[in-house]
Protein backbone atom coordinates (compact mmCIF):
# COMPACT_ATOMS: atom_id res chain seq x y z
CA UNK A 1 0.00 0.00 0.00
CA UNK A 2 1.79 3.50 -1.05
CA UNK A 3 2.36 5.24 2.25
CA UNK A 4 3.46 8.45 1.20
CA UNK A 5 1.37 11.15 0.97
CA UNK A 6 1.71 11.83 -2.86
CA UNK A 7 1.55 8.35 -3.64
CA UNK A 8 -2.23 7.76 -1.56
CA UNK A 9 -3.12 10.93 -3.68
CA UNK A 10 -1.90 9.78 -7.12
CA UNK A 11 -3.50 5.64 -5.96
CA UNK A 12 -7.03 7.48 -4.90
CA UNK A 13 -6.99 9.74 -7.94
CA UNK A 14 -6.64 6.40 -10.61
CA UNK A 15 -9.39 4.69 -8.34
CA UNK A 16 -11.58 7.82 -8.57
CA UNK A 17 -10.76 7.35 -12.43
CA UNK A 18 -11.85 3.43 -12.83
CA UNK A 19 -14.66 4.24 -10.98
CA UNK A 20 -15.82 7.32 -13.52
CA UNK A 21 -14.85 4.80 -16.42
CA UNK A 22 -17.13 1.68 -14.60
CA UNK A 23 -20.51 3.97 -13.69
CA UNK A 24 -19.55 5.23 -17.95
CA UNK A 25 -19.65 1.43 -18.66
CA UNK A 26 -22.85 1.06 -16.39
CA UNK A 27 -24.59 3.86 -18.50
CA UNK A 28 -23.46 2.11 -21.72
CA UNK A 29 -25.22 -1.22 -20.59
CA UNK A 30 -28.39 0.53 -19.40
CA UNK A 31 -29.29 2.25 -22.66
CA UNK A 32 -28.15 -0.42 -24.75
CA UNK A 33 -25.15 1.00 -26.24
CA UNK A 34 -23.68 -0.62 -29.07
CA UNK A 35 -21.12 -3.71 -28.30
CA UNK A 36 -17.85 -2.12 -29.76
CA UNK A 37 -17.83 0.85 -27.47
CA UNK A 38 -18.92 -1.39 -24.77
CA UNK A 39 -16.39 -3.37 -25.38
CA UNK A 40 -14.19 -0.78 -25.58
CA UNK A 41 -14.77 0.85 -22.66
CA UNK A 42 -14.62 -2.21 -20.41
CA UNK A 43 -10.89 -3.03 -22.02
CA UNK A 44 -9.92 0.50 -21.22
CA UNK A 45 -11.40 -0.36 -17.55
CA UNK A 46 -9.43 -3.44 -17.57
CA UNK A 47 -6.63 -1.09 -18.82
CA UNK A 48 -6.58 0.93 -15.58
CA UNK A 49 -6.94 -1.67 -12.97
CA UNK A 50 -3.76 -3.00 -14.73
CA UNK A 51 -2.05 0.05 -14.33
CA UNK A 52 -3.65 0.61 -10.21
CA UNK A 53 -2.26 -3.04 -9.79
CA UNK A 54 1.27 -1.90 -11.33
CA UNK A 55 1.32 0.77 -9.43
CA UNK A 56 0.92 -0.43 -6.05
CA UNK A 57 2.99 -2.98 -6.79
CA UNK A 58 5.78 -0.74 -7.97
CA UNK A 59 5.38 1.07 -4.70
CA UNK A 60 5.38 -2.06 -2.54
CA UNK A 61 8.90 -3.26 -4.11
CA UNK A 62 10.20 0.19 -3.43
CA UNK A 63 8.89 0.00 0.06
CA UNK A 64 10.10 -3.57 0.97
CA UNK A 65 13.47 -3.65 -0.62
CA UNK A 66 14.70 0.08 -1.22
CA UNK A 67 16.00 -0.60 2.57
CA UNK A 68 17.53 -3.90 2.33
CA UNK A 69 20.92 -3.08 0.94
CA UNK A 70 23.42 -0.03 0.75
CA UNK A 71 23.73 0.53 -2.98
CA UNK A 72 20.38 1.87 -3.61
CA UNK A 73 21.21 2.69 -7.60
CA UNK A 74 21.27 -1.02 -7.91
CA UNK A 75 18.36 -2.15 -6.45
CA UNK A 76 16.18 0.82 -7.64
CA UNK A 77 17.45 -0.57 -10.95
CA UNK A 78 16.54 -3.80 -10.32
CA UNK A 79 13.40 -3.02 -9.17
CA UNK A 80 12.81 -1.52 -12.33
CA UNK A 81 13.03 -4.35 -14.19
CA UNK A 82 11.02 -6.16 -12.21
CA UNK A 83 7.63 -3.80 -12.73
CA UNK A 84 8.74 -3.78 -16.27
CA UNK A 85 8.19 -7.18 -16.41
CA UNK A 86 5.23 -7.49 -14.64
CA UNK A 87 3.70 -4.34 -16.46
CA UNK A 88 4.50 -6.27 -20.13
CA UNK A 89 2.01 -9.03 -18.75
CA UNK A 90 -1.00 -6.48 -17.39
CA UNK A 91 -1.13 -5.25 -21.35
Amino acid sequence: MPHSPDEKKRVLARVRRVRGQIDALERALEVGSECGPVLQQIAAVRGAINGLMAGVLESHLREEFLHLTKDVSETDSSINEVVSLVRSYFR
